[in-house]
């Protein structure tokens, strides 16, 4: 390799590793597991600490971007440290299969605990917990009784009404995959064109962002992820506390031959080159225990991917739904096209 090609591969690696933040060093421990998470600190270091309490396991945290963190795994290779990648959306997962980064892993305990829908079909990776991408409306200006499908989002009926993510968001892009296995890509493409015309402003901003925007009467449906209205609903803030009592979850497609609300999931999976294979199995089993499961959906109102786990006031509070089964690795299969097609629809 030229000495021009080499220092062009350490100043990636360098530059990327500005972007990660180190926590929690591992010190003296006879067991241990090496973790790379996209998930904020806040919501993992919690359930380290408890797992390291009841397994004697130690632990290193390495905090990050998604985007970030898969790349250091591929510059890395065999010489990467992380034994354990943790990511949000089954687009990503899949992202981090397909680059070659995960193996997978036959564990009863996994499999028989979390449903075959919520985990990748060769178990390269599992969900460990979940959400949904759903109708969020303002109850003062939308009838909910006129709300009914994704599809219907793109009825010239809501022109000028909907707020949304751009088309880089992961988020979008698995909503957008999802319905392109449902409907094929010419009816997802007109969709598409259609839900483009309805938009209220340009795309863009977060979810949070979306959903006050909604509240505020800036527009009158948004798309969102469900834990960010929980996140309102439990804010510190007595303003957002108060925007967030505007809002209302609908729940679309629940007729009996539909296929329910779109579901996503953050996940997990070992990494191909983990030295400490064990021990990484050991914490992807502790993330999928009732408690760990329970912990999740209070402090971050997302949904378990445990059947029959007990789900906080805020999620009862959105009320009962029906999931689409589709099994998430379609998401991750149909994200290239689904990205050409948000594009030529004129998504931004």
């Amino acid at each position: 390799m030229h000495l021009e090609e080499k220092m062009k591969k350490i100043l990636i690696l360098i530059k990327f590793l500005c972007l990660i933040q180190i926590s929690v060093p591992l010190q003296g421990a006879e067991k241990e597991v090496n973790i790379y998470s996209a998930r904020k600190e806040e919501l993992i270091l919690p359930l380290l600490k408890m797992f390291k309490k009841e397994t004697g396991i130690g632990y290193k945290l390495i905090t990050g971007k998604a985007d970030g963190l898969l790349k250091r795994l591929e510059i890395e290779g065999k010489l990467s440290p992380a034994d354990v990648f943790i990511t949000v959306d089954a687009g990503r997962l899949q992202r981090a299969k397909e680059a070659g980064v995960l193996q997978p892993v036959n564990n009863i305990e996994l499999t028989n605990r979390i449903p075959k829908n919520l985990r990748d079909n060769e178990n390269f990776w599992f969900g460990l917990s979940q959400r949904s991408r759903t109708i969020i409306y303002n109850k003062n200006e939308v009838v909910k009784g006129i709300l009914s499908t994704y599809e219907d989002l793109a009825n010239p009926k809501w022109s000028g009404q909907l707020c949304i993510r751009s088309s880089t968001s992961i988020y979008n892009q698995s909503l957008v995959a999802s319905m392109i296995v449902a409907n094929g890509i010419m009816k997802t493409q007109k969709w598409a064109e259609g839900l483009v015309k309805n938009f209220a402003r340009p795309p863009g901003g977060g979810d949070t962002d979306l959903l006050k925007a909604t509240a505020a009467g800036q527009c009158n449906i948004a798309l969102a992820n469900t834990y960010y209205l929980g996140r309102m609903k439990n804010s510190e803030s007595d303003q957002i506390r108060k925007a967030a009592e505007n809002l209302e979850v609908f729940w679309p497609n629940q007729g009996e031959n539909d296929r329910g609300a779109h579901v996503n999931v953050s996940g997990a999976g070992i990494t191909k080159y983990a030295k400490n294979i064990e021990s990484g199995i050991a914490l992807l089993e502790y993330l999928v225990k009732d408690e760990s499961q329970k912990w999740y959906a209070e402090v971050n109102n997302e949904y378990p991917v445990v059947n029959g786990v007990m789900m906080s006031d805020t999620l009862r509070g959105f009320g009962k739904f029906k999931a689409d089964t589709l099994n998430l690795s379609k998401l991750g299969e149909m994200n290239a096209e689904a990205v050409k097609l948000m594009d030529r629809a004129g998504w931004k």
